[in-house]
């Protein structure tokens, strides 16, 4: 997918980290875009900073775990711009400590955003992109985690692990379609986005009565600090990922250091060992 202006964006997530940056990159380049979240006031300034600078926006408060909500939100997409020509499945949560320490709420809370949102997406959407015969684009967002499997993040883990399946085997499914829809899937570590502030906005359905445990309070911890950490920005991860689109390349890793854990986890698998702990320091040459 070469051409952007005036073409259609519709972004998940988009009231903050990666989903703001693709909402500002698609308008620099002179995108409509389709803002979703589940933080509508967020979503709100979102839109009107950007409208405030000539984007042609709308934004429209989501629940992207809600099939219905996605449904909706792609009826106003057609009723405001009448097609969809590019797609980021990318709101995402993250909860971490040890994996028998997680509730049912957790699980159910991180695969409702995480995963299900991205199959609402892939569901709802892809049909449209479809039935229009046009070049058009669809991003899903995992992570590294979905390509390693870090120690006290097993619910993240597992849920992007299913994203790349997922992603995986869309980009087959459209090649045997004979489809002019292209996907990508995002992978990125860490980097300073609102991921550490997720538990602000989980539904009162999905909350939790216990207070968190020892593992879940380091690993809270842990993970604020490297998100703080990141050396790349969300306008980084946007300029790669719209970089990856418009070459139609499909796995974009924006951080490579880690391809080193990935290559450790693979030949595990082929060598039928234990896994490797890809956050565990690498050992020094004797």
């Amino acid at each position: 997918m070469e051409q952007f202006a005036d073409r259609v964006a519709v972004i998940t997530g988009a009231a903050s980290g990666f989903g703001r940056a693709f909402a500002q990159k698609g308008a620099q380049l002179g995108m409509k875009l389709v803002l979703a979240d589940i933080d509508g006031d967020a979503l709100g300034a979102v839109a009107q900073s950007l409208a405030a600078t000539g984007a042609d926006v709308i934004a429209v408060p989501t629940d992207v775990s809600e099939g219905a909500a996605v449904e909706a939100l792609a009826q106003r997409t057609l009723d405001a711009y009448g097609k969809v020509h590019l797609l980021f499945n990318n709101a995402g949560v993250g909860a971490s400590g040890f994996i028998w320490e997680m509730s049912a709420n957790d699980w159910s809370w991180v695969f409702g955003v995480n995963l299900m949102g991205v199959a609402h997406g892939v569901r709802v959407f892809t049909p449209i992109m479809l039935r229009q015969n046009e070049q058009a684009h669809i991003v899903n967002t995992a992570s590294v985690a979905g390509l390693v499997s870090p120690p006290a993040m097993g619910v993240y883990n597992a849920s992007k692990h299913a994203v790349v399946a997922l992603t995986e085997t869309l980009y087959h499914d459209l090649r045997r379609a004979g489809a002019p829809v292209g996907c990508s899937l995002l992978c990125p570590a860490f980097a300073p986005t609102g991921i550490a502030e997720a538990e602000r906005g989980r539904p009162a359905r999905w909350r939790n009565e216990a207070p968190p445990s020892a593992s879940q309070l380091l690993a809270g911890r842990a993970l604020r600090k490297a998100v703080r950490a990141g050396r790349l920005g969300p306008a980084d991860i946007a300029e790669a990922t719209f970089d990856a689109v418009r070459t139609g390349r499909f796995y974009v890793v924006t951080h490579p250091a880690i391809m080193e854990s990935v290559r450790a986890r693979h030949e595990d698998i082929e060598q039928m060992r234990a896994p490797s702990d890809p956050s565990a320091p690498p050992q020094a040459s004797a």
